[in-house]
């Protein structure tokens, strides 16, 4: 009886979790290989080595964060309010997508002493930036707005992530959709 080889994308998935939970260091094949109840000699019929094996983790990353939740957002439909809005609920809750905010944040952190993945963070970067100044041009005709629109959002996107500060009388939940109609307030 022949034994079924663990797919390539379990590794790759692995490889993110380990990466979210522990930075790039902790990305080890004879962690991963445990982690997957198999042994390391499987992943060298993927990977030719460890570089190889994070490379394809920043390539999945970058492909779900932009491409991937773009198409869904598009796909949603509506105009330009109705689709930030799928957007934001996106982000938010990370439904769907199979990396989460401790993965983008691991990424963030190496891209700090990686110049090589800097880039890449740069790149998926100025893509969200792109996609938001074409959704917030929709229904601001000043650009000056429009760049601080799209700031704030990517800002908050970003800084959410490390605020533990009370929200007063009010839920995040709450907070969230307050900023969401401050944001989509077209009198502004």
């Amino acid at each position: 009886m022949a034994v079924a080889r663990t797919p390539r994308h379990k590794w790759i998935e692995e490889g993110l979790r380990a990466l979210a939970a522990g930075g790039p260091d902790a990305v080890q094949i004879e962690a991963l290989a445990k982690a997957l109840g198999v042994s390391k000699g499987g992943f060298y019929g993927y990977f030719a080595d460890r570089r190889a094996l994070l490379e394809e983790m920043l390539e999945r990353w970058e492909r779900e964060v932009t491409d991937e939740v773009e198409a869904r957002v598009e796909k949603e439909g509506g105009d330009a309010k109705a689709r930030l809005r799928h957007l934001f609920a996106i982000v938010d809750t990370g439904d769907g997508l199979d990396t989460d905010l401790a993965t983008d944040l691991a990424i963030r952190d190496w891209a700090r002493r990686d110049p090589a993945v800097a880039e890449r963070v740069r790149r998926v970067d100025n893509r969200h930036m792109d996609y938001l100044r074409s959704l917030f041009r929709a229904f601001c005709a000043d650009e000056d707005d429009v760049e601080a629109r799209c700031r704030i959002t990517f800002s908050l996107y970003i800084a959410d992530q490390f605020m533990f500060a009370d929200q007063g009388d009010r839920s995040p939940a709450e907070v969230r959709e307050l900023t969401t109609k401050w944001l989509l307030d077209s009198s502004r």
